[in-house]
């Protein structure tokens, strides 16, 4: 089961007994990653997201992984730092980036949709203390009985402003080169292995994606350089949204010798197709779905009786409630 923001935590952060049955019920994918999780605050991207950084979140998370667990799942959690894809409006706090380079667009604060504000450029301070706000986050994971991380290096959020050329524009030893801009990535990777060893965590990424304003010039390049580091770590996993343009999927099993997540990205319309397809080709090892594990409950179940798999309600993704959440039913 792929990772999926759905907006339905309470305002405050804490996981609550709704999200209690939405995981359990989908016990029985492989591997459950948990929607995006914010280390800490100011990486809080959208209203009613969760955050593990209070005993109040680690204790509702425990109530999840605790329902998972004794329905036989595995669940590992996504940590998921928003950088720049963040507002004074829903944290209090101004967003902090890799560089002071505002994102184009709009987000929704709670209180409408409102445009982006300039992120401050974080200083070396900022970066250590972000850094360690990812161990801390790791070890709350951990203590709240998930059994492993995953680090968000994808999808135009904090990891991934810091590879991408138009996001990174700074001038010190994490900006300018390949080396350069994965430096972070990859020290946080190292910090978060370090505390909770290097076989709970798993990293995604997102090659050439361009969700969140983000725009990346030298894609083989830069990646070539990080998947060759990250092979060296003993992650738990590698896990690669495809991207339209570049084959993401490819390079990282050239690259990457552990376990290899893939995931098929936004555009394809047949994902049990392609997932049937990228296995039996061993161009990875396990197939994530995510709006398919968002509307079949018992999608391992349905793939394997071939039976017909019921349609994600796009208006109820984040929407709040039992509407599109739990609510979709599973085979008689």
């Amino acid at each position: 089961m792929a990772p999926m923001t759905r907006n339905r935590a309470d305002e405050n952060g804490d996981p609550n007994q709704l999200m209690v049955g939405y995981y359990k019920q989908r016990a029985t994918f492989g591997l459950i990653i948990t929607e995006g999780t914010a280390p800490e605050h100011v990486g809080k991207a959208y209203p009613h997201i969760p955050g593990i950084y209070t005993e109040g979140h680690v204790a509702g998370w425990k109530n999840i992984a605790d329902a998972v667990h004794a329905a036989g799942g595995h669940i590992y959690m996504q940590l998921m730092h928003s950088g720049r894809i963040s507002h004074s409006h829903i944290t209090g706090i101004h967003p902090v980036a890799p560089s002071a380079v505002k994102p184009e667009g709009e987000l929704f604060t709670g209180k409408g949709m409102e445009p982006f504000e300039v992120p401050i450029e974080m200083s070396d301070a900022q970066l250590e203390s972000t850094k360690q706000a990812f161990v801390s986050a790791s070890l709350a994971a951990i203590e709240a009985g998930c059994d492993g991380v995953e680090l968000h290096a994808a999808n135009g959020y904090l990891l991934h402003q810091f590879l991408a050329e138009n996001s990174n524009q700074r001038s010190d030893k994490y900006g300018g080169t390949s080396e350069n801009r994965a430096r972070y990535v990859l020290e946080v990777t190292d910090a978060v292995t370090e505390a909770i060893g290097s076989e709970r965590v798993g990293i995604r990424i997102s090659p050439n994606g361009k969700f969140n304003d983000i725009q990346e010039v030298e894609v083989e390049k830069n990646y070539q350089y990080l998947l060759s580091q990250l092979n060296t770590r003993g992650l738990a996993y590698l896990h690669v949204a495809d991207q339209i343009g570049f084959d993401g999927i490819s390079l990282a099993r050239e690259l990457f010798q552990g376990t290899l997540i893939a995931n098929s990205g936004y555009a394809d319309k047949n994902k049990v197709e392609t997932a049937t397809r990228v296995i039996a080709e061993k161009r990875a090892d396990l197939f994530s779905f995510g709006r398919l594990a968002l509307a079949n409950p018992d999608l391992p179940a349905r793939l394997a009786a071939a039976a017909s798999l019921n349609e994600a309600d796009s208006k109820t993704f984040y929407s709040g409630g039992s509407l599109g959440y739990d609510d979709y039913p599973a085979l008689s």
